[in-house]
């Protein structure tokens, strides 16, 4: 039996969620997480090796997922999502470090003063890094729903 979309989505998020979670901090080298907000390459380089990482976490876990829970999801939509969990991921961890910066120097944190939170990120040290992780978790939503979209069975 094939599941449903509906299930096939409740899995794909719930599992990225929490392979997430342990790969943006427990899978993290140290010297990623301090040099991936570092303007020009070797920020560019670490944050790099940081999304790599991640997406393997992920792209593991959830073929894994695929295998043992029977969830029958395509490869080439597997790969979409993860490509888009990367790319969204690469662009707000080069925002690391940068949150309380005066003036805002990449693109989450100008998001994030254009949205009005200017004042709390400046103020809050635990601002940047929620609203990092909001981003993150919405972004998974959107790959989950990519992911999840067609079976090995139905036409896409």
């Amino acid at each position: 039996m094939t599941p449903s979309r509906a299930a096939r989505t409740a899995a794909v998020l719930t599992i990225a969620d929490h392979v997430h979670t342990w790969a943006d901090y427990w899978g993290q080298r140290d010297t990623d997480a301090k040099a991936k907000g570092i303007p020009g390459a070797e920020g560019r380089a670490a944050c790099a090796r940081h999304v790599a990482n991640h997406t393997a976490h992920l792209g593991i876990a959830l073929l894994a997922a695929n295998r043992l829970l029977g969830l029958r999801l395509r490869t080439g939509r597997l790969a979409a999502g993860l490509a888009l969990a990367a790319a969204t991921h690469y662009v707000a961890d080069r925002s690391g470090g940068h949150w309380a910066d005066p003036e805002p120097s990449t693109y989450l944190v100008r998001l994030a003063h254009k949205r009005g939170k200017r004042g709390w990120v400046q103020a809050d040290p635990g601002a940047g890094p929620h609203l990092d992780q909001a981003w993150h978790r919405a972004w998974h939503l959107a790959a989950a729903l990519i992911i999840a979209s067609a079976t090995t069975t139905e036409e896409s």
